[in-house]
């Protein structure tokens, strides 16, 4: 289908991304995979090609572009190529955007610089052992110190994608007592230097997917955080957290329906080259209409996002359309990816073919961001039930 969402500027800029991953990323992912994560420097690569400044304004040493387009066209190619960026997509499309809407100026001229040049690498850490989507269940607590001067922070958070290599986490914690009555009062966002004194990176997560992406457990022991550092309002942490969900989930969005498109091109590529009982696997008819099936998928996967990102751009996408794209779009993956590997038979399950990391990479896609049974009481409150 003729997209009309891209612009010529966009799609310059994914020729550019189309080159950076064939040459940088590419030959070295194996390599990646094995360390768990990209080396540091590979951020600073980004950094200097202008990935992370695309949203910044000009003044803290970005290009100042607004929305999430450029973004898209990240997630489509690195799919396409059957990698990934490590936790650079945390950076950019997690906490960015909190950054940007609730740092005060002192706070952006201090860390935006940084943020740019992947000099400084973020993450945020919102999930804990007992607390994943129900974020009012958070209990990391800061206690404001005698003299007023900062917080002290304890608690753990598990699950952070980029916790291993990041130099500023937002942290979301209690700032206040937990009041049974308003679960999701008095929560605030802490932007934590990662060496700060009682701040631990505990285990290494490994998971069975997102392999370049480091995943870790934190811990906070009476770790100081100056009171400069709180980010926007004390006790307004959900508010923020709901408002920038919208966000997230589109770009969990966009990422099923790039792992979706990408699982048919390497499904159409493989099928033509593979012979079976003297034959190319394409020419079955199951083959056919399996891949037929797979592409009206995508096409309708394509036509959702398309619309999410136009309503993003123009400020008009609700929590509810945010849910529905990432319902969507994530479940007909799942179903879509597996049937492309399915056509791979047995080679399908060997990690040197892109489809396996693909099949993994993309279970979590129903999990984070909220999970798809999260999605659905979304859409189902919106429709008055």
């Amino acid at each position: 289908m003729r997209r009309t969402v891209f612009t010529e500027d966009h799609e310059a800029f994914r020729e550019t991304i189309r080159d950076f991953v064939a040459r940088e990323v590419v030959p070295v992912y194996e390599s990646w995979e094995a360390e768990g994560h990209p080396p540091r420097d590979f951020y600073r690569k980004l950094g200097e090609l202008g990935v992370y400044g695309i949203e910044v304004p000009e003044e803290y040493g970005g290009a100042g572009e607004s929305g999430f387009k450029y973004q898209a066209v990240i997630a489509e190619e690195v799919a396409r190529a059957g990698v990934s960026f490590g936790s650079s997509g945390v950076h950019t499309g997690l906490v960015l955007p909190y950054l940007l809407e609730y740092a005060d100026e002192e706070q952006k001229r201090r860390w935006l610089p940084g943020f740019v040049s992947g000099d400084i690498m973020t993450a945020i850490a919102m999930t804990e052992p007992g607390a994943g989507s129900d974020l009012a269940g958070i209990t990391t607590t800061a206690r404001l110190s005698g003299d007023g001067t900062h917080y002290v922070l304890n608690g753990a958070k598990t699950f952070i994608t980029g916790g291993v290599l990041a130099d500023l986490v937002l942290v979301v914690c209690r700032t206040a007592p937990y009041d049974p009555e308003n679960r999701r009062a008095g929560l605030s966002i802490l932007c934590v230097d990662t060496a700060s004194e009682g701040y631990t990176v505990g285990r290494k997560l490994q998971k069975i997917g997102l392999r370049t992406s480091d995943t870790a457990e934190l811990a906070f022991s009476d770790v100081k955080v100056p009171v400069e550092n709180l980010l926007g309002e004390e006790g307004r942490a959900f508010a923020y957290l709901t408002h920038n969900l919208v966000q997230e989930r589109l770009a969990i969005a966009v990422g099923a329906y790039a792992a979706s498109a990408a699982a048919v091109r390497f499904a159409v590529q493989y099928v033509k080259d593979r012979k079976v009982f003297g034959k190319p696997v394409a020419e079955f008819q199951n083959t056919k209409f399996t891949l037929a099936d797979c592409e009206a998928q995508v096409m309708a996967q394509q036509s959702m996002v398309d619309r999410a990102l136009e309503l993003y751009q123009n400020g008009e996408l609700t929590v509810a359309d945010a849910a529905a794209a990432k319902l969507f779009c994530t479940e007909s993956a799942s179903t879509l990816i597996d049937k492309c590997l399915q056509l791979h038979g047995g080679y399908g399950y060997i990690l040197e073919y892109p489809i396996a990391r693909l099949y993994t990479d993309n279970r979590v896609f129903r999990i984070y961001g909220g999970t798809s049974e999260v999605m659905r009481s979304i859409i189902a409150k919106s429709l008055g039930l």
